[in-house]
């Protein structure tokens, strides 16, 4: 710095450079809750994303805090709607005001907003409801995303459950939404496998198959489920499960792993498909849903706290890897893609699968890291707390509809099994399940 003088009023000759680390403050930034309250206080929080900053005309969830407002989520907007719901029943705002919202929304996307084939695309504008491509060739159907909105909305349809008018009405549009999507279409001239995009510029370009082991188990139950344009189960069985090819049965860390990549991947795939679909006692050809949800959240947990990479802060308290933004940049953390960067949503939306390491890491964040981590809408993104290697210290100035969605959610099925109940209700998803081979509570 030019204008720093010593005592003498000499200036530096050369230029200097020191890297110094403080020590974690460890003391206590937030006064002592018990457990019911510390949850209370940290849905409430998270909610305000959904309300507080949804769009002022679309009601739609937009896609993150530090982007531009008119970008609203397809995918984040279903998790928008269930966190209304919790609104609504934690008391944070009154049922008339949610319904209210929740009508907003499905006007919107009834009158509004683009679709093909039925499916929405991931990006909307959130005052005309025109597509905002994703990328060059996804300006189209995003069949993921949608089955993640629909999910949220055949929620609400079931919470909403009055004879008056206006619940009625609500009902008749979220199936018209509903029954307007070409499931079947989509699998790209009778093939044995959905494909996730369609573009009315590129049509198939992308041409990327939806198939397990990922977030995506909702798209094929959905599929499955549709009155209109159902799926066969063949379709599940050779392309979601890849004729079987979708088992691991590996151990980690001494945990079974039914599904998926080695180590398991990020925690997001126990967590999209699951704020709706119940995996407890859940079972089908290829897995018990159960067992999957909670080792593969061990194993993740295990991981960090192995932590192979020493990475400064990693504990029991300190855990979670999962899509997220990072410094720099975004990406699907994982144990086998690990750059030392921790987002909350990972251990907070697992909180049903481990409720003690959960809490563990839910009080670290809101105790001990305190108002670097916790905002005006709930917990930033992700952090680092490696002050000595690659990354620095260091807390995400953001927050993600797709991350702060799951953890009002999962944080409300740990409570009260709210969203489980009502999705699973929803007649056309048991007979989906059920279709799919699938036995379990309540099939």
């Amino acid at each position: 710095l030019p204008g720093l003088l010593a005592n003498s009023n000499a200036t530096l000759s050369t230029s200097q450079e020191i890297s110094f680390a403080t020590s974690l403050d460890s003391s206590r930034k937030f006064p002592a809750l018990s457990d019911s309250a510390l949850l209370d206080t940290i849905q409430k929080r998270t909610f305000k994303y959904f309300w507080d900053y949804g769009h002022p005309v679309s009601g739609l969830a937009r896609e993150r805090s530090n982007a531009t407002p008119e970008t609203v989520t397809t995918g984040g907007s279903g998790f928008g709607v269930m966190a209304l719901l919790a609104g609504i029943q934690r008391g944070f705002i009154s049922r008339a005001d949610g319904l209210n919202r929740v009508q907003t929304i499905v006007s919107f996307l009834k009158n509004k907003a683009q679709k093909f084939h039925g499916a929405f695309p991931h990006w909307l504008n959130g005052t005309t409801g025109a597509v905002i491509p994703f990328s060059a060739n996804d300006n189209g159907a995003d069949l993921v995303e949608t089955s993640f909105l629909m999910m949220g909305l055949l929620t609400a349809r079931q919470y909403f459950s009055g004879s008056d008018a206006e619940t009625v009405s609500l009902r008749n549009d979220i199936n018209s939404l509903w029954n307007a999507v070409e499931w079947n279409w989509f699998r790209q001239n009778n093939q044995d496998v959905l494909y996730w995009h369609w573009s009315p510029s590129s049509n198939w370009a992308i041409n990327l198959k939806v198939q397990g082991w990922n977030e995506c188990l909702i798209t094929y139950v959905l599929a499955a489920a549709s009155p209109t344009s159902a799926i066969s189960k063949q379709v599940y069985d050779i392309g979601w499960a890849r004729s079987g090819s979708i088992k691991n049965g590996a151990q980690f860390y001494n945990y079974a792993l039914p599904l998926g990549e080695n180590l398991g991947g990020p925690l997001f795939l126990e967590h999209y498909s699951f704020l709706g679909i119940n995996p407890n006692g859940l079972i089908d050809a290829y897995a018990n849903y159960q067992t999957q949800t909670k080792n593969h959240t061990l194993i993740n947990y295990e991981y960090c706290k192995d932590n192979p990479k020493n990475y400064f802060g990693y504990s029991d308290s300190v855990w979670g890897l999962t899509a997220s933004d990072i410094r720099g940049g975004y990406t699907a953390s994982s144990p086998t893609n690990d750059q030392g960067f921790i987002a909350p949503t990972a251990a907070l939306s697992s909180i049903p699968y481990t409720p003690d390491q959960s809490m563990a890491a839910l009080k670290f964040y809101y105790y001990v890291l305190g108002d670097k981590l916790f905002k005006e809408y709930g917990f930033v993104d992700a952090f680092s707390l490696d002050v000595m290697k690659n990354n620095g210290a260091w807390f995400a100035d953001s927050h993600l509809a797709i991350d702060q969605g799951p953890i009002i959610v999962m944080i409300e099925n740990y409570r009260t099994r709210l969203f489980w109940n009502l999705f699973m209700s929803a007649p056309e998803v048991k007979s989906g399940l059920k279709k799919l081979g699938f036995t379990g509570p309540g099939l």
